[in-house]
């Protein structure tokens, strides 16, 4: 399966602080084309999707809704009240560029805790965003999760071929590991059109969450083909 990210078309957007090109006009047109699930991050700087776009996703979005969000009160209540098909809990610092890494369930089990059952509770299905870390995992799921998103980002950055063997290694025993207890196993960050490719060999991966790469390829080749071509490799 695979999830479209569009914070990047809001991205865009917020540059002008215009209402244009549209985030959900976006989802739309990656649903028509393929795309399984829309995701979307509100971030607490509002640094591309806001409130409403959120809002008319829900809407308007038939497929999947999974919506990123750090465990913040605010961003946590707006999750309970608009209730998307599914929150992704991340990590998230106001200067970081983008995720950095995995969210520290062993160390903030408690928390974790607390928020994920609130969203269970409103029927909202909870993922964690986690590195591909035996005992991150093995806490997601004593915490309760059901589902799993391993951070590619090692994977993606690899520098050589020895560091990219290690990093494909750590995401094919982790991924053989969550599903072994129980856990659907999710992948993003940082994946594009040829890495993407090696980890169609990992089968515990079910779904895979691809944004930017979609987004920059779409300036060259319009997005509905972008996604069209990123659904042909993911099947």
């Amino acid at each position: 399966m695979l999830g479209v990210n569009i914070d990047h078309v809001a991205t865009i957007r917020e540059a002008r602080k215009i209402n244009y090109p549209d985030p959900v006009e976006a989802a739309l047109l990656c649903q028509a084309r393929g795309a399984d699930a829309i995701v979307c991050h509100l971030r607490e700087d509002r640094r591309h999707i806001q409130d409403r776009d959120l809002c008319r996703l829900k809407k308007a979005v038939t497929v999947k809704l999974n919506l990123e969000m750090a465990m913040s009160e605010g961003i946590v209540d707006i999750a309970l009240d608009i209730k998307p098909d599914q929150v992704t809990f991340v990590p998230e610092k106001r200067k970081e560029l983008t995720t950095e890494g995995g969210l520290d369930v062993l160390s903030r089990k408690n928390r974790v805790k607390k928020v994920l059952q609130k969203m269970k509770r409103k029927g909202i299905e909870v993922s964690l965003f986690i590195d591909p870390d035996m005992r991150q995992i093995r806490a997601s799921r004593e915490i309760g999760a059901r589902m799993i998103e391993l951070h590619t980002g090692r994977y993606a950055n690899a520098q050589n071929k020895k560091d990219l063997k290690r990093e494909y290694q750590s995401l094919k025993n982790s991924s053989k590991f969550a599903k072994s207890i129980g856990l659907k196993v999710f992948a993003g960050h940082g994946l594009n059109y040829k890495n993407i490719k090696p980890l169609k060999n990992i089968k515990e991966i079910e779904e895979y969450n691809i944004g930017h790469s979609i987004v920059a390829h779409a300036v060259f080749v319009g997005l509905g083909k972008a996604v069209k071509e990123m659904k042909a490799l993911v099947k």
